[in-house]
């Protein structure tokens, strides 16, 4: 195989995996998404953005995160959501993942990098008014069992304040 067909081979296979994830976290089955598609050893952040001026970087605080997680803590979140006590979702919100702008790149260490932009349209109760998040997510992902499973995703928001009241939903 070329390297190009193996480039071809290896976006189509991430573009799957991506479209699955989607599909499992917009139709709730996050119990699904977590057990089959999430790695033991996931670190999942979303970092702290601020508005600061070009010279002092992008504006992300280093090692400040409105949430910073990892498989024990999504397992709970799962847990809770599938509770009778997940008052913050019940009824749960009606949730659309959007990725596009996919790239991935193979690493040395057989993982995969991918670099995705992410819009999240969100609707709650009987809201007309939708809440949207945009934002870039960095995922690794490496193959387990021949499977292939989220190691680390860092989630990059284009906002600073996050106009949503709670932050259940997974990225």
């Amino acid at each position: 195989m070329s390297t190009h067909e193996s480039v071809t081979v290896l976006r189509e296979e991430i573009n799957e995996w991506l479209f699955r994830e989607s599909e499992l976290l917009d139709d709730g089955l996050e119990r699904t998404w977590l057990e089959e598609m999430v790695s033991r050893d996931i670190i999942y952040q979303l970092p702290l953005r601020q508005t600061v001026e070009r010279a002092r970087g992008a504006g992300w605080v280093e090692g400040t995160f409105h949430l910073d997680e990892r498989y024990g803590s999504l397992n709970s979140r799962v847990a809770r959501n599938e509770s009778a006590y997940a008052w913050a979702e019940d009824p749960p919100s009606r949730i659309r993942h959007f990725v596009t702008n996919v790239r991935p790149l193979a690493n040395d260490d057989g993982t995969v990098s991918v670099r995705s932009n992410l819009l999240i349209y969100r609707t709650r109760q009987d809201n007309v008014v939708p809440q949207l998040l945009s934002g870039e997510r960095h995922d690794v992902l490496r193959r387990e069992d021949g499977v292939l499973r989220l190691v680390v995703r860092r989630i990059l928001l284009d906002m600073t304040a996050i106009g949503t009241h709670n932050l259940s939903i997974f990225f």
